[in-house]
């Protein structure tokens, strides 16, 4: 298994709004080192859930249900989506500041590559934030 974080900002779709669809294909991603991380996602792999912006907090986990496929939103070839769902939300929202202070997350994607949409975790790295959202 795999493990990715996705950003969102809430206003453009938030976690809330993903828990009332219960579905959805994750779109918009227009740089390549983020779609060619959604080509690596497989179905079944965990994702944390971001809101970028807005919050800049891990706000909940998700999982792949569908391997990627071309965007929808788009004719170019180039882009691709996968289909993600809602598994849970945590109990606390673990903020960027958090993320930043805590030594075990020094070399994680968000904090080293900022801009990215969609980035690997490793599992320590994702075990670690689920860990710090369950406390």
């Amino acid at each position: 298994m795999q493990y990715f974080l996705v950003k969102s900002e809430p206003f453009k779709y938030s976690w809330e709004q993903f828990n009332k669809d219960g579905r959805t294909f994750w779109d918009g991603v227009r740089n390549y080192q983020a779609r060619n991380n959604i080509k690596a996602m497989k179905e079944g792999d965990m994702v944390l859930f971001y809101h970028s912006n807005e919050g800049k907090e891990v706000v909940g986990i998700a999982k792949v249900v569908k391997e990627f496929y071309q965007d929808p939103t788009t004719d170019d070839e180039r882009w691709v989506v996968v289909d993600l769902a809602p598994v849970e939300t945590l109990k606390k929202p673990v903020t960027l500041e958090t993320i930043k202070a805590d030594e075990q997350l020094q070399d994680i994607a968000l904090v080293r590559q900022g801009r990215l949409s969609v980035m690997p975790l490793k599992a320590a790295e994702f075990d670690r934030i689920l860990a710090l959202g369950n406390e």
